[in-house]
């Protein structure tokens, strides 16, 4: 999502960067429903996905709330959007639509049951101040839940040179961008600044024995949406990088050692407006 406050999306909009998010939902796709359900996400509810991408959090709620209930997601790229609507029409869930809208523009008719997001506060320079925004959607009783990483949680045991290296790029890449690295534990903090009860939290951390493919591919497609951010920060050349071979070298590099993936940890938050 887009405001005047809100810094570039550091992973860019390539299609690239669709198919890392469809990766990205599948990893992290049974934290995600749980995290919906802890929420009490129902049948019935209307809800409102701020920053849905291509929609898999969408498409996910949509099946909670059921054809009696209804999903809108927003988010500020066409490529996105379209592709989310592509999506919802083959599944034949006609109770989610999307909408490509800004923050600073995007101005629903309606009230909504339960807002949701999962890492997109992370983008927002200020995300106390526009989930303040955000809570206007939201009936008195509502929902709010969102959904966010902890970057700096990531490590190996024992220690894997090329994972620590990786992992180093992609923090100061986010840090450089003005991106929090571990907003999703501060999350109760920001939902009591702008003005809502006390949150619950959950959280869920993998750990991957060598070789931890799925965590090194995690790890390698962040990294190859990046790239361009980390060029022109000054964090590391393509060339360095070489993104195309990175999961192979991190999975070696893990079963070397012996070695267990812990990835980025991810915390979800939620509480009645």
């Amino acid at each position: 999502m887009a405001s005047s406050a809100t810094p570039e999306y550091v992973l860019g909009h390539a299609s690239s960067e669709l198919q890392r998010l469809a990766y990205q939902a599948q990893y992290w796709g049974e934290a995600t429903l749980e995290w919906l359900r802890r929420a009490a996400i129902e049948p019935g509810m209307r809800l409102l996905d701020i920053g849905c991408g291509a929609g898999d959090v969408s498409l996910l709620a949509a099946t909670l709330v059921g054809p009696t209930g209804s999903v809108l997601g927003v988010d500020r790229s066409p490529d996105a959007v379209a592709t989310a609507t592509q999506r919802a029409t083959a599944m034949g869930l006609s109770q989610v639509q999307f909408e490509v809208a800004s923050l600073e523009t995007f101005a629903p008719d309606r009230q909504f049951d339960g807002i949701i997001g999962r890492l997109v506060l992370i983008y927002l320079a200020d995300p106390v101040a526009e989930l303040r925004k955000l809570l206007r959607f939201v009936r008195q009783g509502g929902v709010v839940a969102f959904f966010e990483m902890d970057m700096v949680a990531c490590r190996s045991v024992p220690p894997v040179p090329l994972v620590e290296e990786s992992m180093e790029r992609l923090r100061q890449t986010f840090r450089r961008a003005g991106n929090t690295l571990d907003l999703g534990p501060r999350l109760w903090r920001v939902f009591r600044d702008a003005g809502l009860p006390d949150a619950s939290m959950m959280v869920h951390w993998r750990a991957e024995p060598a070789p931890a493919a799925p965590g090194a591919r995690l790890i390698s497609e962040t990294t190859r949406s990046l790239l361009p951010m980390m060029e022109r920060f000054g964090v590391a050349r393509a060339a360095e990088v070489d993104v195309d071979t990175l999961s192979s070298r991190l999975q070696a590099a893990v079963v070397a050692q012996d070695a267990t993936l812990l990835p980025p940890a991810v915390v979800g938050a939620w509480a009645r407006r």
